[in-house]
């Protein structure tokens, strides 16, 4: 009898407030299952990236001797970064502003803050493969690549690792761009957008420091 009246108020409790349990089911913590996953997996990203610029900053300031890729006689373009670096950030913009008109049930305003993203994503992607091949053919300095110097192997090691990824990002949101258009979000359905979203933030912020860092330290 003691028994049966604990599983009755179990089962109150479970139907009142929902599933509580650490196996089989979902925990009360009010985050879902996606964003879990993707900040587990931006976590793993961040401890990767770290490992970089790290070892970076290490090699740096333990050479006697390193270039300073802001000289005039250097081939790094810093102007022409610095504004594919604002491209990123607007891009990071126009995703907020997408996002948020999606959850406001304004679809148009949304597919187009997802199409101008894609856009800047593939801009940035295209002004970087456009500074490899200058650097990799002197167009105008004499040839950077990977076995220059320590520096070249460092700049194409993380800037490649970067660009491959806002290239993950680029597809990922041409994908969500199509779906908008199609009628796949509205202001109940949003999550593939903000998961992205999280991601897209993420290789934005990892930019700016790598940017600050390579290029004007």
């Amino acid at each position: 009898m003691f028994e049966e009246k604990i599983m009755s108020h179990a089962i109150s409790t479970h139907d009142a407030d929902g599933p509580l349990m650490a196996h089989g089911s979902v925990l009360q913590t009010g985050i879902t299952n996606g964003k879990i996953a993707t900040w587990l997996f931006l976590g793993s990203e961040v401890m990767f990236f770290t490992g970089l610029i790290g070892a970076y900053i290490v090699l740096r300031f333990g050479q006697t001797t390193w270039v300073d890729p802001s000289s005039h006689e250097f081939p790094l373009a810093i102007p022409l970064t610095a504004a594919n670096t604002f491209l990123l950030i607007c891009s990071s913009v126009t995703l907020v502003w997408g996002l948020q008109s999606i959850q406001q049930g304004k679809r148009a305003k949304g597919n187009l803050g997802l199409l101008l993203t894609t856009l800047f994503g593939a801009c940035f992607v295209g002004v970087q493969a456009f500074e490899y091949y200058s650097l990799w053919n002197g167009m105008h300095h004499p040839p950077f690549r990977p076995n220059s110097d320590l520096f070249g192997s460092c700049f194409y090691v993380m800037t490649g690792f970067h660009g491959f990824h806002v290239l993950v990002g680029v597809i990922a949101l041409a994908v969500l761009t199509v779906m908008g258009y199609r009628g796949h979000f509205n202001e109940k359905k949003y999550a593939p957008v903000e998961l992205t979203g999280l991601y897209w933030h993420f290789v934005d912020l990892v930019w700016i420091i790598l940017f600050a860092i390579v290029y004007l330290m």
